[in-house]
């Protein structure tokens, strides 16, 4: 139950996150999760969309530098010490955590974490040890 996650490299200048939502847009691609984070001269933009292989063709096609990796989805449960529930199962099990984001959308109340580890597999078998739920290819219908 893992989802893909694009990671595309911009210019980290005035409307370059525009022009990759602006293409996306156009080519009827949703945007389901995203982060950005930037250095001084790049930013990486990292999105769950609802269709991840054809937005990697069109975004290919404008020659954007990107990558299509495997990230897990699960939902934060609902009560106090909910994300600690995800979070020290995975470190008690030593997976490291190399991003974490939210998506835009929800299915119930519950938030949904994108994750992106080291041991993707392992990761799914503690989380679901754990009582944790992972959303799989439902996120693309968001």
């Amino acid at each position: 139950m893992e989802v893909k996650q694009l990671s595309v490299i911009l210019g980290n200048v005035p409307g370059a996150l525009a022009k990759l939502s602006n293409i996306l847009d156009n080519e009827d691609i949703k945007t389901k999760a995203v982060l950005a984070a930037s250095t001084e001269e790049l930013s990486t933009v990292r999105l769950v969309v609802n269709d991840p292989e054809r937005a990697a063709a069109v975004l290919e096609s404008y020659k954007f530098n990107l990558e299509l990796s495997p990230v897990l989805a699960a939902e934060v449960p609902l009560h106090p010490g909910g994300m600690n529930a995800i979070l020290k199962s995975l470190s008690q099990a030593d997976i490291n955590i190399h991003y974490l984001y939210t998506t835009i959308n929800r299915f119930g109340e519950e938030t949904i974490v994108i994750l992106g580890v080291d041991k993707v597999e392992e990761a799914k078998e503690v989380l679901k040890r754990n009582w944790i739920r992972l959303i799989g290819d439902e996120i693309y219908s968001l």
